[in-house]
């Protein structure tokens, strides 16, 4: 079972997400928290695999939360109703794993909680283009050591996955099998010290390596 807190002020949101989660088989709701303090204790206390964190809350708003949590085992999904460019990028610099808006399809949200609890990232589709000009404003941040661990043909599967491929195009492109692929992106992830593909691609573009 996939342990699931949800983190958002409005009740009735609450609600309505606990019933589609309850009516998944895989997935159980564990907790409800209506500002980021409260998802901050509940996370640490009930220790769920995904947090489905809202930005707007009251006392302490959800990116701070994020921050909060970013050395804990929880994965944080952010759902929210603003798509600002602000929001996505703080959100998934300060440790998010995903972030969809909530006029989505409710299957699409249940997909993205499976992904992210399977160590993936997932960005709503709508707010892509802002995340890339989001990049596109950043000046390249210099090389650090961690960045002088990888070897040349880790550098090639991190550039491969700041072009946004999957592993069976890198595999494609590279000449190796998938599962070379897989093992390399993991230790791009470890050297790294970062958590989900999309960190990976927050870094690369942050270090022009895009």
């Amino acid at each position: 079972m996939i342990r699931v807190l949800l983190a958002d002020d409005q009740q009735p949101v609450r609600a309505a997400l606990r019933l589609l989660l309850d009516a998944e088989p895989d997935i159980e709701v564990v907790g409800e928290a209506a500002n980021g303090a409260e998802a901050v204790h509940l996370t640490r206390w009930r220790r769920p695999d995904v947090v489905l964190m809202d930005i707007r809350m009251p006392h302490q708003d959800g990116l701070a939360a994020i921050e909060e949590l970013a050395g804990t085992p929880a994965r944080i999904l952010v759902l929210t109703t603003f798509d600002l460019d602000d929001y996505l990028y703080r959100a998934l610099r300060a440790g998010a794993a995903g972030f969809l808006l909530k006029d989505n399809d409710p299957e699409l949200l249940t997909t993205a909680i499976r992904a992210v609890h399977g160590g993936h990232g997932l960005i709503d589709p709508k707010v892509t283009s802002g995340l890339i000009r989001r990049f596109a404003e950043l000046a390249p941040a210099p090389p650090g050591p961690e960045l002088a661990a990888l070897t040349d043909r880790e550098r090639e599967v991190l550039r491969a996955l700041a072009r946004g491929l999957s592993n069976a195009e890198i595999a494609a492109e590279l000449a190796v099998g998938e599962g070379t692929v897989k093992t390399h992106v993991a230790r791009v992830l470890a050297k790294l010290g970062l958590r989900t593909r999309v960190h990976a691609v927050i870094y690369a573009h942050e270090h022009d390596l895009g």
